[in-house]
């Protein structure tokens, strides 16, 4: 399956999992980090409207430089208990942070834009994540691995850190930082892109 765009489409962030999950489309796209002040105000705990405007941020500032692509961008947190759990700073938070979310649920936001072609978009999309009960050598074993350092709440779960979960309601992209079915599916209605013919 492979789809065609007439416009350049332009992936407004450094993640190589977003390139890798918008690579499925088969269209050349082409990656330029927003590289922004990601500081944005949480009003009254809605977590939908927060990754939304984090990623309608970046998707504005690289527009600014692309004025004639379509502008993907995408914010992804992962929220327990109404916080915010970013990337781990230390090994020892990225512990901290498996040893809260084992046995419990959790979820992953993340907010998309996309900006060019006459459109601005923005939605989001929310995943919930079931841990198993970790034991601490696991824990201190994936940490050590070095895998969590790079992740929001400590761990990826297109890598090791699968192991860590029980199950999840939802899409399986979005935790990974991208929903792609329901990106195709709002820039296939939106004209974006199509289906390669014969596909």
């Amino acid at each position: 399956m492979q789809f065609i765009s007439n416009r350049q489409i332009v992936l407004a962030s450094g993640s190589p999992r977003r390139r890798e999950l918008l690579g499925v489309l088969g269209i050349p796209i082409k990656v330029l980090p927003s590289n922004i002040d990601e500081n944005v105000e949480l009003i009254d705990g809605d977590f939908n409207v927060y990754v939304q405007k984090l990623s309608m941020k970046k998707a504005d500032a690289v527009a600014k430089q692309e004025p004639d692509a379509v502008v993907i961008a995408a914010d992804t947190i992962v929220v327990f208990e109404g916080e915010v759990y970013p990337k781990p700073g230390t090994e020892e938070q990225a512990e901290a942070f498996l040893k809260k979310f084992s046995g419990k649920t959790h979820s992953v936001f993340t907010g998309v834009s996309v900006l060019g072609a006459g459109k601005e978009i923005i939605f989001s999309v929310e995943t919930k994540v079931a841990f198993k009960a970790l034991d601490e050598q696991l824990i201190k074993a994936y940490v050590d691995s070095g895998d969590p350092m790079d992740k929001a709440g400590g761990y990826g779960i297109q890598t090791a850190g699968v192991l860590l979960v029980d199950k999840i309601e939802g899409d399986y992209s979005n935790v990974v930082g991208l929903p792609l079915s329901k990106l195709v599916e709002i820039l296939r209605s939106e004209g974006i892109i199509q289906l390669k013919e014969g596909e």
